[in-house]
């Protein structure tokens, strides 16, 4: 048996913390200083933090290895199982053409840049956070803006600064869905909680897009639009976290916002409209083609995207860019003027049919059906305990196939891929292209989770959560930094959750804080950093062919990064105390 402890080093927790903040600093400084690729970068950590158990912590070696076999499966499923579905939904619509519908459908709501920022970065990026996640979002909309006209480094840096609110419940709720697990809070409460700070954040975003576009002139006669836009969509974020589904938050604040601002318009206009030469629709697939294989040359690590005139230095894409990017098409869908209803229908039909799996998922006898397909038992090569004697929660693997988000997601592929009326085999080879461009990814969240459930059974999180809770109350206006330089490191909040949200919950018990508010704060405080990540200000650099300009495009959004983030950490620490604690469920 392994008891757990939290001051290995004598009875100083200060040098205890030193060890065990070793696994994070490597991460950090492989990923931050040296540039590594991520896979490689969490497995050197991930043995790192094993040496640290075994050696500082005297965790046997056997146990140690079973932790991190037991995180890496849990990456595995359900993390990965979902995004490698939702993912494949994505995929589907892009072999049929029906995302160049889509696209075109947001891409002619409006002709004055300033509504067409808000329109594509910030609604439409939003859905496409929902369900393809990683560069993706800002990879798309930033090349659909320069073919509309925008200069590329402002395409890039609107696309960059948009790609904040929804980055939270990306991937079909991930982010949320590793914190609840991780940490043992239930996921309907720290959905409901993260949908009560993101929601700040959607309100000035589309503000700040405009004013990057236009300046002060912009938001004096758009602001409207974007009040619209911010307004609608938080509280369909709020609406869907806290009394629909945690899961489909990103669908339902994207379609509510983007149907706002349609309805507007249809009753107001700006007094001036901006525009700009826009690019013919050959053009702008041919754009999209380069950029999104670009942005997955950049994830996968097989590129930084050096030396490579994409996006914005070609007007054409060669087939093989095609190919690699996914974007083949059955050639039906040419111009947004002869796109029919019925295909638009289609176009938005996948979004449509995840939420009614979901919501059916909900239905009492559905829901126990459903419940039938978990198996619960306790992981092989376990025996620890913390110092009340009881096994940690995390001990026991929940493996619930059926009921499982990837797998209603699989069920809504399914049903997606007969109304898309795509065949079997073009469905599956969908799936392998998914799974091809995921490989890495699903390697580094698999290290990552290992990573943490190492540092967490071994008692290193709680080390740093106890040395770090001294600041006391103030801990709860830092709380959101922690998750910020967790994203503005690792590029991912789903990865910042798993490092530092068992540290969250172990800071706020020693300070009398709620554990529940400082872990959504993580998630909260890390949209912020995605921004200047070094792997997202990579795929915003190769998507619009500013390839070496990272650094411009750092200078260009750090400010509205840490503005932003200081309005969460006043935010957090309100809701820690009686001035806005009415605001937590």
């Amino acid at each position: 048996m392994y008891e757990q402890i939290f001051d290995p080093v004598g009875d100083s927790l200060a040098l205890s913390s030193l060890f065990a903040v070793l696994p994070l600093l490597t991460i950090f400084v492989l990923l931050g200083v040296l540039r590594m690729k991520a896979q490689w970068a969490a497995l050197i950590a991930l043995v790192v933090a094993l040496v640290v158990a075994i050696v500082v912590y005297s965790m046997p070696i056997g146990q140690a290895l079973s932790t991190a076999a037991e995180g890496a499966t849990f990456g595995l499923f359900p993390i990965m199982w979902i995004v490698v579905n939702a993912l494949w939904i994505y995929n589907m619509t892009v072999a049929t053409g029906h995302f160049d519908v889509l696209r075109r459908s947001f891409g002619t709501v409006s002709s004055d840049q300033r509504i067409q920022a808000v329109i594509i970065a910030f609604c439409f990026g939003a859905l496409l956070e929902a369900l393809a996640g990683f560069g993706t979002p800002v990879a798309i909309s930033s090349v659909m803006l320069i073919a509309l006209g925008f200069p590329a480094i402002k395409a890039a840096t609107v696309a960059l600064v948009a790609n904040t609110a929804p980055v939270a419940f990306g991937a079909i709720a991930v982010p949320i869905t590793t914190l609840a697990e991780l940490t043992g809070l239930p996921v309907s409460e720290l959905g409901a909680t993260v949908g009560r700070q993101t929601p700040i954040l959607a309100l000035f975003v589309p503000l700040v897009l405009v004013f990057l576009v236009d300046g002060r002139r912009g938001l004096r006669q758009t602001w409207l639009a974007a009040v619209v836009v911010g307004v609608v969509f938080a509280v369909g974020q709020f609406i869907s976290s806290n009394y629909l589904s945690v899961e489909l938050t990103d669908i339902v604040a994207a379609l509510a916002s983007a149907a706002a601002v349609v309805l507007l318009l249809r009753v107001w206009q700006p007094s001036e409209v901006l525009t700009a030469e826009r690019l013919s629709e050959e053009e702008m697939q041919g754009q999209i083609s380069t950029a999104t294989s670009s942005a997955h040359a950049v994830e996968t690590g097989s590129s930084r995207g050096q030396g490579r005139e994409s996006s914005a230095g070609s007007h054409t894409a060669t087939s093989s860019d095609s190919d690699a990017a996914g974007q083949q098409t059955d050639g039906s869908h040419n111009d947004a003027s002869r796109d029919a209803g019925s295909d638009v229908f289609k176009a938005y039909l996948p979004y449509l049919v995840i939420i009614v799996v979901f919501s059916v998922a909900q239905i009492g006898p559905v829901k126990t059906l459903l419940e039938t397909g978990i198996i619960e038992f306790a992981w092989p090569g376990l025996d620890i305990v913390t110092p009340t004697g009881e096994p940690p929660a995390a001990a026991t693997f929940s493996f619930n196939w059926l009921p499982a988000a990837g797998t209603l997601l699989l069920f809504s592929g399914l049903i997606t891929m007969a109304a898309l009326s795509l065949s079997p085999g073009r469905a599956v080879k969908a799936y392998g292209e998914t799974l091809d461009q995921l490989k890495w990814a699903i390697l580094t969240v698999a290290a990552v989770l290992a990573l943490a459930y190492v540092m967490n059974f071994s008692g290193q999180t709680i080390t740093i959560g106890q040395w770090i809770a001294g600041s006391g109350a103030f801990f709860a206006f830092l709380s959101p930094v922690l998750g910020w330089l967790g994203v503005a490191v690792t590029g991912s909040d789903t990865s910042s959750n798993a490092l530092f949200g068992t540290l969250q919950v172990a800071a706020a018990k020693e300070a009398g804080l709620s554990e529940v508010l400082l872990a959504s704060a993580n998630s909260s405080g890390g949209v912020l950093g995605k921004m200047i990540s070094p792997q997202n200000l990579a795929i915003a650099a190769a998507a619009t062919g500013m390839a070496g300009k990272e650094g411009d495009l750092f200078r260009k959004v750090l400010g509205w990064s840490v503005g932003l983030l200081l309005i969460m950490c006043v935010l957090v620490y309100l809701q820690s105390t009686p001035v806005l604690a009415w605001m937590l469920p």
